[in-house]
């Protein structure tokens, strides 16, 4: 039997972060639960978000040839079996540098096109800290809205149905003391709670 894989993404430029501090907690989680965990960590490998005419989908051509970086991303989320995803909420949705990485390494001909994705029997979890409370979030409708992105617009899109947002609130790491990081990081980790190992063939 193989080894399930877990892809953990970090997007915080922190290292000291409580996104950064979470997503260790999840990588710990995961290897508990018997995953060979690959950590990406955006910031710490220097990933350029930025979209370029290496990585510009060509509609016209499903099979074009995309950047050597773009290419080792995509290889490492083919090799995956479960995506982990850990980042601030900012402006509502997915900071710059993991929206560049969706952008270009979720590409068409690759993740999605013509009903073909390499993404397809994945499994996955989004966990987004953000700095209001859940009643403040919840009213504004920002919940239903960043939760219809990531599921509708992203995963489902790219052939993922087995997908799970999980959101911890007030989460502004200069207005907590130490009980209430802790909590925070401890919310972080729940977000795994649900996943097992599944036997790959």
């Amino acid at each position: 039997m193989t080894t399930p894989t877990a892809l953990l993404v970090l997007a915080h430029p922190r290292s000291g972060s409580l996104a950064a501090r979470g997503a260790d907690r999840v990588r710990r989680r995961l290897a508990r639960e018997g995953f060979a965990v690959d950590l990406l960590d955006l910031h710490a490998e220097d990933f350029d978000p930025r979209m370029t005419t290496a990585d510009e989908p060509d509609w016209s051509d499903r099979d074009k040839v995309y950047s050597a970086d773009a290419q080792a991303h995509m290889r490492r989320v083919e090799a995956a079996d479960v995506i982990v995803v850990v980042f601030p909420v900012w402006w509502f949705g997915l900071p710059a540098i993991l929206k560049g990485w969706v952008d270009r390494v979720w590409n068409y001909g690759f993740a999605y096109g013509g009903g073909r994705s390499r993404l397809r029997g994945k499994r996955m979890v989004w966990i987004g800290l953000a700095g209001y409370s859940r009643e403040h979030f919840v009213a504004g409708g920002w919940d239903e809205t960043l939760t219809r992105t990531l599921t509708a617009g992203i995963s489902t899109f790219c052939g993922i149905d087995e997908v799970t947002v999980h959101l911890v609130y007030g989460t502004v790491s200069g207005d907590v003391g130490a009980e209430r990081a802790e909590e925070i990081v401890a919310g972080v980790e729940r977000g795994v709670a649900g996943l097992l190992p599944v036997p790959r063939g």
